[in-house]
């Protein structure tokens, strides 16, 4: 583990580039009405808005009050690779967290597995409570700001979680997901902070749009090919920030 992490913190500081996300986006993130919420689910690099990769679902879901929805994806391809799509029908008002568990990919250049479990948020119908809940999932972040509502130039907190475990001192990549074609230098693609002891993190989002936010952990290593491979196992979370209103 220790090890782990001193390769972690080594790419923190001299890596810069594009980080590889699992993007998961409602059509809508806050609604007062009932209408349905297409959800579309992507890896690739957000910043750079391209390309899409390969990747398969393990296993997906709506939770809220104690219940969990199942999703149904459609598969969609762009030139790249596929994407998939699932409808929802919010049935009542409530706050509902929207999961993602893909099968781990192997990532050839690195030597390792990647598997990064996702979530993002909807508030349905006015009701807020429950968005601090966490789902119990391998890897998850648990958020200590509320994850909708948010202000451009608000503070984003959160507390990463992996194997039930806090996750101290784990890198915290962190990208817009950019679908004007903004032009960035590399550098600047992804932003990086490091957990706390106590595994909380903390970001200003600099403007509006959606951001992604991934806690890079370590998960039990996989045998392939009769060979034992290292799992990085990640918690990622996607919120949304909205423009300041003018005065």
């Amino acid at each position: 583990m220790k090890a782990f992490l001193n390769i972690c913190l080594l790419l923190l500081w001299f890596t810069p580039g594009w980080a590889h996300f699992l993007v998961l986006k409602p059509s809508i993130d806050i609604s007062d009405k009932r209408v349905p919420v297409v959800i579309t689910a992507k890896f690739t690099h957000p910043m750079k808005g391209a390309p899409t990769m390969d990747f398969e679902i393990e296993r997906s879901g709506v939770a809220v009050l104690n219940k969990v929805f199942p999703l149904k994806w459609k598969t969609l391809h762009d030139k790249k690779a596929r994407f998939y799509q699932s409808l929802f029908k919010p049935p009542l008002p409530g706050v509902y967290q929207v999961f993602v568990v893909p099968k781990p990919y192997f990532e050839p250049f690195e030597g390792r597995f990647i598997k990064q479990i996702t979530k993002v948020y909807l508030c349905y119908m006015g009701m807020e409570a429950g968005w601090d809940k966490p789902l119990g999932l391998e890897a998850e972040v648990i958020p200590l700001t509320r994850p909708f509502g948010l202000w451009e130039g608000a503070v984003f907190v959160g507390k990463a979680v992996i194997n039930g475990k806090k996750c101290s001192h784990c890198v915290v990549e962190i990208e817009y997901l950019n679908e004007e074609a903004l032009k960035v230098p590399p550098v600047f693609a992804t932003q990086k902070v490091i957990t706390d002891e106590r595994g909380y993190f903390y970001y200003t989002l600099p403007w509006a749009g959606w951001w992604g936010f991934s806690v890079i952990g370590e998960g039990k290593p996989i045998v392939k090919d009769g060979r034992k491979y290292p799992l990085e196992l990640d918690a990622v979370i996607w919120i949304k920030a909205y423009p300041k209103p003018s005065r």
